[in-house]
């Protein structure tokens, strides 16, 4: 699957890269793009240079980006296939091969909240028993995204987090606690969780088990590689390595299948090249021989040397130098300038300035020099400091190495190469017709690779597609949990205002600041004729009942204004049409802001006029 550069989206991400250090320029572009644009629509960003200025005037925004790109999807036991495949088969071939007392070592990559360490836990406690598991078992967790590595560290679920896990290993590895569940800590101990960022940062070390699933399909395949490179260093030989059901390792000996449909593979170790590192031969007890046999070995090695001091004067000479460059032995004391081997076959001044200046050693390679004589000759040409007492410098030695013969060798070696070539360009000659065959053969099996990885890379792309999908909808369900909560919330708040108007033995009214109608009792029902639905919403002024709503105009008025009234007597009639008196008792209805008037709330008794 080929995706086109956008340059200025690339621009985008290098300046995310310096400004906060978060390289996502290996990861894959669809995915990286689909997180910038849900963002970029969030905030109202036109285009990517509107985001990244947008970037630019609000830090705080680099956060919400990085959660929005770091798709936390994981659970207990995820692709329960798999952890079956591991508990009965890899996990007991795991621990024959690391007898007792032998520590495994355990690297989750892209842990996320930590719920695919924990599931590893639990099946080593499983197979070792507590008390070896504690002793023996260390699982690295690892992130880049420290949210979610907070929340790993605090080890607590909720219920349905939990769900996947069976019923006995829950009761035996979770506690009850801040109103969740929570990983034991006696075990927890021996999880480690930490940020790295598996293609800048370096790996974990001698590993028996690593799990990354679900990590690799969101980076580019060259950045892939590299990851799968450091696998292959951290796992010890015959380690084991799980991926995600929908990624497909490259092409390379590095592992090879152990149980191909559930991505489990094992560290080949013919692809291992030796490392022979050679220890250092223990030095025989020095011999005090005198000054005599050090002056003896500087003066017959087999290496031009030049010795000068701190103020570039020549202070010795050996033999293999005198008799390459002319020089005598009345030369030592003079300036090295002065010389003619200051200048050729080298400029040797701006060498020393140089190993002076970095308090380090300069070399130079390939030094061609014609001699007097005719004859060329090469040479690597080295300066190093010779320590004094203390910290000081006494001086620095210049050493010569002659490297004609290397030199005519390595032209040897081209020589025979070539000559290799032009044989080897005979024998292909005679395999005309054999290498087109194969050459047709090789064509239509990379049809078929590239056809493969395309489906390999929609595959992938779908999976990150399907977990950002599972995503969105864990925070609808969440949305979902609130609204259902704050929803229960107001039918109960309803419920007791209802249920405390009703025992009122007062007609209760209820207006806001426009003098609406929001409250009615079932009181001021039975007095006035008017049900609570026929008169919510309506003005109070404009209601035609026995109760002369006119002559309260103004103790309403001066209710709102924060200015109370005097409770006001009025005659009138009832709903049976009886004349009554009315007397009304007005309060103030406070607001969710100090000493704020939203409305009046009107109190009403009535006693028959005889």
């Amino acid at each position: 699957m080929t995706t086109t550069i956008d340059p200025d989206f690339e621009r985008l991400l290098e300046y995310v890269r310096d400004a906060r250090g978060f390289d996502y320029t290996g990861y894959r572009r669809p995915t990286l793009m689909r997180g910038f644009e849900k963002r970029m629509h969030a905030v109202g960003a036109a285009d990517w240079g509107a985001y990244r200025a947008y970037l630019e005037h609000h830090p705080d925004e680099f956060s919400e980006l990085f959660n929005t790109i770091l798709i936390n999807v994981t659970g207990f036991f995820r692709d329960k296939e798999t952890w079956d495949v591991l508990a009965e088969d890899v996990v007991p071939k795991l621990l024959a091969s690391r007898e007792e007392p032998a520590s495994i070592r355990v690297w989750s990559a892209g842990c996320a909240s930590g719920e695919e360490p924990y599931t590893i836990s639990m099946l080593l406690a499983e197979a070792l028993g507590e008390e070896a598991y504690k002793d023996r078992v260390k699982i690295y967790a690892t992130d880049v995204d420290e949210e979610a590595l907070a929340q790993a560290r605090d080890a607590t679920y909720s219920a349905r987090q939990l769900s996947e896990i069976p019923a006995e290993l829950r009761e035996k590895y979770f506690q009850r606690a801040n109103g969740g569940f929570v990983f034991r800590n006696d075990l927890r101990r021996s999880v480690i969780f930490g940020r790295n960022d598996l293609h800048k940062d370096p790996p974990i070390s001698r590993v028996d088990l690593l799990v990354s699933r679900n990590t690799l399909m969101y980076f580019a395949p060259e950045i892939q590689e590299r990851i799968l490179a450091n696998f292959y260093f951290a796992l010890n030989r015959g380690g084991y390595l799980i991926v995600g059901k929908a990624e497909a390792l490259q092409k390379g000996r590095l592992f090879v299948p152990y149980n191909l449909k559930r991505r489990i593979f094992v560290k080949d170790g013919s692809a291992e090249p030796a490392f022979h590192v050679p220890r250092p031969a223990a030095l025989p007890e020095m011999v005090d021989a005198g000054m005599e046999f050090g002056d003896a070995a500087f003066e017959h090695a087999p290496v031009a040397q030049i010795v000068v001091d701190t103020k570039n004067r020549v202070a010795a000479v050996n033999q293999v130098a005198r008799a390459l460059f002319g020089l005598k032995l009345k030369d030592v004391g003079r300036p090295l300038q002065d010389l003619e081997v200051s200048y050729r076959p080298v400029e040797l001044r701006s060498l020393i300035e140089e190993t002076r200046r970095n308090r380090r050693a300069a070399a130079v390679k390939d030094v061609e020099w014609e001699m007097p004589k005719g004859t060329r000759r090469s040479f690597d040409v080295s300066v190093a400091l010779l320590a004094g007492v203390g910290n000081g410098l006494a001086g620095l030695s210049i050493a010569f190495v002659d490297s004609t013969a290397h030199r005519a060798l390595e032209q040897q070696l081209e020589h025979a190469r070539r000559e290799l070539e032009t044989a080897y360009e005979e024998l292909q000659s005679t395999v005309e017709e054999l290498e087109t065959t194969n050459a047709e053969l090789q064509s239509t099996n990379e049809e078929l690779e590239t056809t493969n990885e395309e489906l390999q890379s929609t595959n992938e792309e779908l999976e990150t597609m399907n977990e950002e999908l599972q995503s969105t909808n864990e925070e609808l369900e969440t949305m979902n949990d609130e609204l259902r909560q704050r929803t229960d919330d107001t039918m109960r708040a309803n419920a007791f205002l209802t249920s405390v108007l009703s025992s009122v033995q007062q007609a209760v009214i209820v207006v806001d600041r426009e003098l609406r109608v929001i409250a009615w009792s079932s009181q001021a029902s039975e007095i006035l004729g008017l049900r609570d639905d026929e008169v919510e919403g309506r003005h109070v002024f404009n209601l035609d009942v026995g109760l002369p709503v006119s002559q309260l105009r103004e103790p309403i008025r001066h209710v709102l204004n924060g200015v109370g009234d005097s409770p006001v007597t009025v005659e009138g009639h009832n709903r049976r049409g009886q004349a009554v008196r009315y007397s009304v008792v007005f309060a103030p209805l406070a607001g969710n802001e100090p000493d704020s008037i939203v409305g009046v709330i009107l109190l009403l008794t009535a006693d028959r006029i005889d």
